[in-house]
């Protein structure tokens, strides 16, 4: 190892993943190991993603990590199991442009520096640690020059978040959840890339980007020891689901993927309900977008959106096409207008070019926005102004990637740490 003074970094962007197929619950609480398989699709990276810089320095003294700015502490075990398997199996590294050079064995002395940023709220129920813990994993293999396939880095990212191990691969994933005591065949898999279904728009109504009351962590262990309908869904029900969600993807059947994520979705929150003492992840706006959808797509005979929700309140709404999301828009935002003094623009994130095609982009037209014919009762009327926070217009997306514009570098290049 060369004794000059010199920082080497790598920055790496992840995306986000939202599950059709849900997982809840962990047969081993110390590897992460789930009670069923799960599939997911993962989120444009352009509009929900972590980006992650990691650096190593001989003149570093400690493991250090700052996450959104602020500094917090590594030594919790997710954080400490993905930093040691990660290190056993770093590999030599040279960059002769600096004069570095890293030996195999000298990764296990050497101390590491982290930034980590989400572009979207930390655990408000969008999968911030998901694509956390992905982002880490998938930089430190870049920075150590570890020689593994995505499905085996999954492994390690999902020590430290279940659903991470899903957002190292781009559009539909499937975490199979492995027989092997030690985890070893635990591992996500892509099921088709972000181009096999690329009429898909999704629509995430943040009805709350709060930090929720009951964590996964302590939700899942609770719902494992006292949910009998738990156990009927991991043993009898996601079996056959996650079968007929693969074919349905493969197939891009919409009517089969809908009518399978909307009752998984429920039956998830299901679970919930059914543990002791209850969760209650989603809340009286949720119920009023799930009853929005159901009705429309009731009216048009063939469904025409899908719906899912998290651990929290926030819908994420999947239309078979760009022509539905706009109608679909148009109704949310009759439903749910921002407050008088909101900028459309920040209302509606993402790839807001939709507002244009809903006719949304100039001022007042939330308010000449007419109720959608379809639904004939009323959910509510014109008055929920301020329940939705915003929304996020996005698609299916790719996987991680490393970012070389070192501008885009959350730690300084000189010095190592945050900008």
């Amino acid at each position: 190892m060369a004794a000059e003074k010199w920082v080497y970094m790598v920055t790496a962007q992840t995306p986000t993943n939202i599950a059709v197929i849900k997982y809840w619950g962990k047969r081993d609480e110390v590897r992460i190991l789930p009670v069923n398989d799960s599939i997911s699709v993962t989120l444009d990276p352009d509009h929900l993603c972590t980006v992650t810089t990691v650096a190593v320095s001989p003149s570093f003294d400690r493991d250090r990590m700052w996450l959104n700015g602020k500094e917090i502490s590594l030594s919790g075990s997710r954080y400490q199991n993905c930093l040691r398997e990660i290190r056993g199996r770093a590999g030599d590294v040279e960059d002769k442009e600096k004069g570095v050079k890293i030996d195999k064995k000298d990764w296990e002395k050497l101390h590491l520096h982290i930034a980590s940023h989400n572009n979207f709220p930390t655990a408000a129920g969008l999968a911030s640690s998901a694509a956390g813990f992905a982002c880490l994993v998938f930089s430190l293999a870049k920075l150590m020059n570890v020689d593994e396939d995505a499905s085996h880095l999954s492994a390690i990212a999902r020590q430290g978040s279940g659903s991470a191990c899903r957002s190292l691969f781009g559009g539909f994933v499937k975490w199979e959840m492995g027989s092997k005591d030690d985890g070893s065949d635990s591992i996500a898999v892509q099921l088709a890339d972000e181009k096999h279904w690329n009429d898909l728009v999704i629509i995430i109504a943040v009805v709350s980007s709060r930090q929720k009351e009951t964590s996964s962590t302590s939700g899942m262990r609770e719902s494992v020891e006292t949910s009998l309908l738990l156990q009927h869904r991991a043993k009898e029900v996601v079996p056959k689901r996650t079968l007929q969600m693969e074919e349905a993807i493969k197939n891009k059947d919409f009517a089969s993927f809908t009518q399978l994520s909307c009752a998984d979705s429920n039956q998830f929150h299901a679970v919930c309900l059914d543990t002791s003492p209850p969760i209650f992840y989603m809340n009286d706006t949720s119920h009023r977008i799930i009853s929005l959808v159901e009705k429309w797509n009731r009216s048009e005979g063939t469904p025409q959106v899908a719906y899912t929700f998290d651990a929290g309140p926030n819908a994420v709404l999947i239309a078979r096409n760009r022509k539905v999301a706009v109608q679909l828009l148009q109704g949310l935002l009759y439903y749910f207008p921002p407050k008088s003094d909101t900028d459309m623009k920040s209302y509606v994130v993402g790839d807001n070019s939709i507002l244009k095609e809903a006719g949304l982009d100039g001022a007042n037209s939330v308010e000449n926005l007419q109720p959608p014919p379809e639904i004939k009762d009323n959910i509510g009327s014109q008055d929920q102004k301020g329940e939705v926070s915003y929304f996020i217009c996005t698609k299916p997306g790719r996987g991680p990637v490393v970012l070389p514009d070192q501008t885009q570098a959350l730690l300084d290049p000189e010095t190592g740490l945050p900008k």
